[in-house]
């Protein structure tokens, strides 16, 4: 049984659309991605999962349990990291968790958490002396301080350096291996495949794909780009000739050669033989901004600034 069922939920606000018709599950114990960009309507989708925003359509039911009629009991159950979270300035990292520990029924251990979360050195330091990371870090310790059966996490690394958000991708892989479902919020496609079991991708308020990374990156294909700069002439019909080569492009002084997998090695033996030297070699694989290109028709709109406009102010 799924733990969390979200059926043809609507949700607008005045005039405006923010959710139309979105429908998924999560499963226990795995990740599951709500990917879009923003404005895409992912944080109104999982307010509503909250039981934080009542839909104007469909039904959302999360462990069995209704989020509106059954708020007390889903609070109990599911833990939040929000897309913005603040704490009073000179309240300690301690004194926090002690704070929200007491709202529960099922209490983490707070010095194995501390420890769990890398923030045994903070325990007594206030808040506003947290770096991004560990700002970050003590709102999932929050999250988890309830033991709540399903973490939600949204846009959990917006703002971070690329180190702090490789160590909170880290940090989310440990919260599934202690048997927490996480529904985790982002619009970064580098991020959802790295972590998602499964991820539904939202644009203009509406489901356009679920399935797993790798299932969507089937339905762009398997071609791979070849990125090279040549220091010797070559002749741009020599490379579309090869075989299994979908296109030849000359950006500047570099040349891209579109194919298969395949296309790397026959490249490279191509240039050796017409005794081509090159430089800045590198291949990209088809990505996440490639099947959302494909599923939409247009590139995602991955910003690093919080989202703003699928919600009223």
């Amino acid at each position: 049984m799924p733990v969390i069922e979200v059926e043809h939920l609507h949700k607008r606000y005045g005039d405006k659309i923010a959710v139309d018709d979105v429908s998924f599950t999560v499963e226990q114990g795995e990740i599951f991605g709500v990917l879009g960009p923003n404005g895409a309507g992912k944080t109104t989708t999982v307010e509503c999962v909250q039981g934080l925003r009542r839909a104007d359509g469909g039904t959302v039911r999360v462990l069995g349990l209704d989020p509106i009629r059954d708020r007390a009991e889903v609070r109990q159950r599911v833990g939040a990291q929000l897309q913005e979270s603040q704490l009073p300035d000179k309240l300690r990292v301690r004194e926090a968790l002690d704070l929200y520990r007491s709202f529960y029924r099922q209490r983490a251990d707070i010095d194995e958490l501390l420890a769990d979360l890398g923030l045994t050195d903070q325990r007594n330091t206030a808040f506003h002396k947290l770096s991004g990371g560990q700002k970050q870090r003590l709102s999932v310790a929050l999250a988890l301080v309830g033991r709540p059966e399903i973490a939600i996490l949204d846009e959990l690394t917006t703002g971070l350096d690329p180190q702090g958000r490789r160590d909170t991708w880290d940090l989310v892989e440990r919260i599934r291996d202690r048997g927490v479902t996480v529904l985790l919020v982002t619009h970064f496609m580098e991020e959802a495949e790295r972590l998602c079991d499964r991820l539904a991708i939202i644009d203009t308020g509406r489901v356009v794909a679920i399935d797993t990374p790798s299932g969507l990156l089937s339905r762009v294909g398997t071609e791979h780009r070849v990125h090279f700069r040549a220091l010797d002439a070559v002749d741009d019909a020599l490379l579309a000739a090869l075989p299994g080569v979908t296109g030849v492009r000359r950006t500047g002084d570099e040349i891209t050669v579109t194919g298969p997998e395949e296309v790397l090695q026959t490249l490279l033996a191509t240039l050796a033989e017409q005794k081509v030297r090159y430089a800045g070699l590198r291949v990209e694989q088809p990505t996440l901004d490639d099947a959302f290109v494909s599923l939409t028709g247009r590139a995602a709109r991955t910003t690093t600034s919080p989202s703003t406009d699928e919600r009223p102010s």
